[in-house]
């Protein structure tokens, strides 16, 4: 072979296995992988990098912080003085941010309500501020990683058919479609869907539960129960297109199936919406526009809802800036009851078409607000002067990134909560952190009643008397399951239980606690069920974690 020819060859071999080497999927390893961007995962992987420990983050999103960052700003609240740890850390930043003059650049502050859900928005003696923009909040998050120098991996998306590999009871490691792979002695699952969970075998439930299961009342079907005002009550409202002919079809957006007993469970799950950030501010106003195969036939209920003399369109909170997180309002909203049933176990793709046709639903309804004849003027005029805030989710359209995901699987672990423990019925011996929040249920179906009228299901609230303790079973599959995964956002608890524990500052709380319970894992070389709870307990108390809570008695 000439000289030539063989200096050839070898390059040629050298670039072909440079080549070879790179397009191997890469490996990475940590002492802990968190599946997922949420407010609960940044939490876990704040308290394992102050524990001293390596962690991951590898999620499908590429903006983190959940829906904290992705529309709502007007928290859920409740008792305020049960949020402790990186979840009060986080709305001291926030308060921190609005305390300069710069962060209010489209009204004074001076001009700013303080009132959000029903306590103080801006609370001077805690230092904390309970309403934010969308893009404050993922820039506290972005900035909590810089400081913890936490390394995320964006736009990995689990292998959920294959891609959990387990040994002896444990994940060993998880590979993502595009081929990486990544080895930990721990994992946290911190979706909203429950993803990692149920790739590893664990055992979840979708939808409600009877109520004979855990012995509640507010669990399953809940016919004629209207605990607020996103029902037709006594309205006496026809689903037919031509009304009171049942011959002539069903409008859009009913059900034809039946309802179910009262009390029995179901597959249904309550409804997804986005929480839109909008404004009126001259300036910086993205106007509503007409989606794509627009169809303002899909809004014929709400015609008969405004028939009826009932307005109830545009609702949600004030929070910075002459912005509001808008929220669902009324019996015909923005929440779309019953198209996401299939979410929380559908495939990516299949959850696309859902995701789309959520958006495509909601765009729609903002038109349809703007610009249908059934509106009357004022209103029309009104809503007109409002649109998506320009300086929200500009490389997204100024839509929120993240649906509303209320609720999707739900882990069944070492203890399930229900309402027995959030009302006080059952004693929590060995608490994690605390709710204080509503037992909130949205609408879950919207159905066809007895008599022949249209009636919407399963919009609930149920106040506790007192905050209420949290299990540290509700973050833990079985044993027999899984021995080295934690779960901080599809928790174990029941539907209705599920509806109060599934506030944002809850999962930051318990992402909390799973970190700090996976740290002292690692540091006695045992399994997270052997890790024995008064050493928990110690832990999560000295880094602020509130664990118990007795309302003052004047």
């Amino acid at each position: 072979m000439k000289k030539s020819s063989l200096l050839f060859f070898v390059l040629f071999v050298s670039f072909s296995s440079f080549l070879s080497a790179n397009n191997t999927p890469k490996t990475y390893k940590a002492d802990v992988i968190i599946y997922g961007g949420t407010s609960a995962a940044i939490a876990s992987a704040i308290q394992l990098k102050r524990m001293g420990k390596s962690v991951l983050v590898v999620c499908p999103e590429k903006h983190i912080g959940g829906l904290s960052s992705s529309g709502l700003g007007f928290t859920d609240l409740g008792n305020k003085r049960v949020i402790g740890g990186i979840s009060k850390e986080f709305y001291e930043e926030v308060y921190a941010h609005y305390q300069s003059k710069e962060a209010w650049n489209w009204q004074p502050k001076t001009d700013y309500g303080n009132i959000a859900q029903g306590t103080t928005a801006i609370d001077d003696d805690l230092k904390t501020m309970w309403t934010f923009e969308p893009h404050v909040a993922e820039n506290i998050f972005e900035n909590f990683v810089k400081e913890n120098q936490i390394e995320i991996l964006r736009d990995k998306w689990l292998d959920r058919e294959s891609g959990v590999k387990m040994e002896k009871g444990k994940i060993i490691s998880i590979t993502m479609l595009d081929g990486t792979t990544y080895k930990a002695k721990i994992f946290i699952d911190a979706t909203y869907e429950g993803d990692l969970m149920a790739a590893a075998g664990v055992k979840y439930h979708v939808g409600r539960e009877a109520n004979s299961v855990y012995k509640e009342q507010w669990n399953g079907v809940q016919k004629e129960e209207f605990h607020h005002s996103h029902n037709f009550g006594d309205r006496k409202i026809s689903p037919y297109v031509i009304p009171g002919d049942p011959t002539s079809g069903i409008l859009p957006r009913i059900s034809t199936e039946d309802p179910g007993e009262q009390g029995s469970g179901d597959h249904r799950v309550q409804a997804y919406n986005y929480r839109l950030c909008t404004t009126n501010a001259e300036g910086n106003v993205v106007p509503f526009e007409k989606p794509e195969n627009y169809d303002p036939a899909q809004y014929e209920l709400l015609r008969r809802v405004f028939e009826s003399g009932r307005y109830s369109m545009f609702g949600g909170g004030k929070i910075p800036n002459m912005k509001r997180d808008v929220n669902n309002v009324g019996p015909f909203s923005s929440d779309n009851i019953g198209m996401n049933y299939e979410y929380p176990e559908a495939s990516y793709e299949k959850r696309k078409e859902i995701l789309d046709e959520h958006i495509a639903y909601h765009k729609g309804l903002l038109y349809f607000w703007g610009h249908d004849e059934s509106v009357p003027e004022r209103f029309r005029t009104s809503i007109k002067k409002w649109g998506l805030a320009k300086d929200e989710f500009a490389d997204n359209g100024h839509w929120p990134y993240q649906i509303y995901v209320r609720e999707a699987r739900r882990m069944i672990g070492e203890f399930v909560m229900t309402e027995n423990e959030i009302l006080g019925r059952n004693k929590v011996n060995q608490s994690i952190g605390m709710g204080s929040y509503t037992m909130d249920s949205h609408n879950v179906q919207r159905y066809i009643t007895k008599v022949g009228y249209v009636q919407n299901e399963g919009d609930l609230g149920i106040d506790a008397e007192e905050p209420y303790q949290i299990h540290l079973g509700t973050i833990l599959p079985k044993e027999k399951e899984c021995k080295n995964l934690l779960v901080s956002a599809a928790v174990s608890s029941s539907h209705i239980a599920f509806g109060s524990i599934r506030m944002e500052p809850v999962f930051m709380i318990l992402g909390q606690s799973a970190g700090t319970l996976a740290g002292l894992a690692l540091e006695d070389n045992k399994n997270l069920h052997d890790i024995s709870y008064g050493t928990l307990r110690k832990v999560l108390q000295k880094d602020g974690q509130v664990l118990e809570f007795s309302t003052p008695k004047d």
